[in-house]
């Protein structure tokens, strides 16, 4: 049987990346376009950064990116996402759910503000994104890809919404990989440290962390873009499954 995501090519394939201007999202969008997919880059305010990467790889490859901006936390502009990035692009093929909000909630100082946040990006926009996209996804035989998180599996102190919502986009994974077969394979990708939290992480936390990698040092986004592409492209019989890069990091810790 044939799997059109999976025949060891994404030549002219669309792929919709969420949070896609910057780190991460960014260096997906660039490893799957580099690979031959057209990509649309989903920003919610990082207009600039997305201008820039799509002109760039449009000199690569003409009309092979385009850029679309959404509130994905309001269900009321999925639908009309997916539909502009169809119309463009003339089908969707791949979705790549990495839009993410992240920040300490200590236990004491939480508002329900910051649960609508973290809940909202991390595990409901997944959610309702994948179910706006299904019908494509089912008729082109495509595949989802979740980025979810090490700290999914372990907590990770004074994060105690960031953790379960991760661990619901886990379990998430699992049940849409259950009820979108056999049409669309979905998996995902679980960071470990790839890059430190914009805000700033003390060199002794660094230190900290990296001694508990196996491998003694920080990943790159590329390390994930690159199990992205794995998973979109060559994984024909892979499905339902989470895939930690973290250099070794929870093997335990």
């Amino acid at each position: 049987m044939n799997d059109p995501m999976s025949d060891n090519t994404l030549e002219n394939k669309v792929v919709l990346v969420t949070g896609a201007a910057r780190r991460i999202g960014a260096a997906i969008v660039t490893r799957l376009h580099e690979n031959g997919a057209r990509v649309a880059i989903h920003y919610r305010g990082s207009a600039a950064e997305a201008t820039s990467l799509a002109a760039k790889l449009n000199e690569q490859r003409a009309d092979s990116a385009m850029t679309i901006q959404a509130d994905l936390l309001d269900n009321a502009m999925l639908a009309g996402l997916i539909d502009e990035v169809v119309g463009w692009g003339g089908s969707l093929d791949g979705l790549v759910n990495n839009a993410s909000t992240f920040y300490p909630t200590p236990l004491g100082d939480i508002t329900e503000d910051a649960w609508q946040d973290l809940m909202g990006s991390n595990l409901k926009a997944p959610l309702f994104l994948s179910q706006a996209a299904a019908s494509q996804l089912q008729t082109n035989k495509g595949c989802i890809v979740n980025i979810v998180d090490i700290h999914a599996q372990r907590p990770l102190r004074n994060h105690p919404v960031y953790g379960p919502a991760k661990a619901g986009l886990a379990m998430l994974t699992k049940s849409l990989a259950k009820d979108l077969a056999p049409a669309v394979r979905v998996n995902g990708v679980s960071p470990g440290a790839i890059l430190w939290p914009e805000d700033g992480m003390s060199d002794a936390a660094q230190t900290s962390i990296l001694n508990q990698v196996p491998l003694q040092r920080a990943g790159e986004p590329g390390d994930i873009a690159d199990c992205v592409l794995f998973l979109m492209r060559d994984a024909r019989y892979v499905t339902g499954q989470i895939i930690a890069v973290d250099g070794g990091r929870s093997i335990g810790w």
